[in-house]
Order: C-alpha cells, then sequence, then structure tokens
C-alpha cells in the first residue's frame, strides 16, 4: 500500500521481478493474480482508452533508460504527455518551461537531447514524468547509467519533488544510498516484498 506523499525504495536482486513490479503499478502490465487499486478502483477493469488516459494523468515513469526522442529539444521532450493529453499547447509549454527550471535546465530548453549530458537527459526525463502533476511517480534504476555526482543530483531531485510537489515516489533501485533516503524500503525476493527494518 502507497500512502499520501510517502518514499517508497524497492530493492532485491537482479531478475527478481522489480520492474515488473514497476510496470504492473503503473499498469503497462497486467498482474497474472490480484488487483492494482486506486482510490479503491481496479484499474484494469478500464478499457484500453480509459486505462490509457488514467495512466497519463495519474503516473509519472522514470527509466534506467531516459526514451528521450533524440530529434526533439529538450522543451519539446517534456511537453510530449501533455499534447498526447490534448491539453493546451501554451500552457503546456508553460508548464514544460516551470518544470524544466525546477529541474535546473532552464537554459537548456532548445537543445536537442543528444546534446545534452547523461544528467541532463534524465532531468529532461523526470520533468517530462512531472508535467501532467501526477499523483503517482514510478522510477525502475533512474541513476543506474549515471556518475556519482550526476546521481546524488537525481536522488535529491527526486526527493524534493516528493516533498514539494506532494507527488508518491516509488523507486526500483541498486543503489543503497538512494534506497536508505527513501521512508520506507521494501526488499524483493521470491516474489514477496518484505519491509527492511
Amino acid at each position: 500500500t502507497l500512502e499520501g506523499q510517502e518514499s517508497i525504495a524497492v530493492v532485491g536482486a537482479s531478475g527478481v521481478g522489480k520492474s515488473t513490479l514497476l510496470h504492473i503499478l503503473g499498469t503497462l502490465e497486467q498482474p497474472s493474480d490480484g488487483e492494482v487499486t486506486y482510490e479503491g478502483v481496479n484499474v484494469f477493469d478500464f478499457q484500453e482508452q480509459q486505462l490509457a488516459a488514467y495512466r497519463n494523468r495519474t503516473i509519472g515513469f522514470v527509466f534506467q533508460f531516459h526514451h528521450l526522442l533524440s530529434e526533439f529539444t529538450a522543451l519539446e521532450n517534456c511537453m510530449l504527455p501533455a499534447l498526447i493529453g490534448r491539453k493546451n499547447k501554451r500552457e503546456s509549454k508553460e508548464r514544460a518551461e516551470f518544470i524544466l527550471d525546477l529541474v535546473g535546465l532552464s537554459h537548456r530548453l532548445q537543445h536537442r537531447a543528444g546534446e545534452l549530458s547523461g544528467g541532463e537527459q534524465q532531468r529532461v526525463a523526470v520533468a517530462r514524468a512531472l508535467v501532467l502533476n501526477p499523483k503517482v511517480f514510478l522510477a525502475d534504476e533512474p541513476t543506474g547509467n549515471l556518475d556519482t555526482n550526476s546521481s546524488r543530483n537525481i536522488h535529491e531531485l527526486l526527493l524534493s519533488l516528493n516533498q514539494e510537489q506532494n507527488v508518491s515516489l516509488v523507486v526500483v533501485t541498486h543503489n543503497m544510498e538512494l534506497a536508505g533516503m527513501m521512508q520506507r524500503q521494501l526488499q524483493m525476493k521470491d516474489g514477496l516484498l518484505n519491509e527492511i527494518e
């Protein structure tokens, strides 16, 4: 159970299903058993189009690989979820600029993804995930490909967003420093999640 503005780290050995769990929580994959409920509603009862709309407005994702579109600028990449959600273009641009400033990239708005450093690309991915004000933010190894300094910056950014933007945060990580920064730590082993004391 994820409560309100909580931050949770999920740790465990490679291959135990941490990423699959995140995909299920994010409604990208259906569970083979059980339910995924948000605010009392089993989201997998939705039709596919309803589920996609729900996912777009409720859940923000960041993956280990940023999945930015290389031919698009940082600003355009950040605006995409809002435009896909048929939001007003001017308002989408203003929101994307605000979020990119929040993640420290106001000076890189017009740079294409390929012109950004790894840490900057990951910050664009974080901004893109936040552009629609999600209630839940899911991150799968968000700093797995970054150097120590960039990783620390992303860790601090995620925690500040959790607090300042009132976003629930679930992070899958092997990084115990990041896990230790979360309010709760869960270990996945043999398909079960257990609280780390």
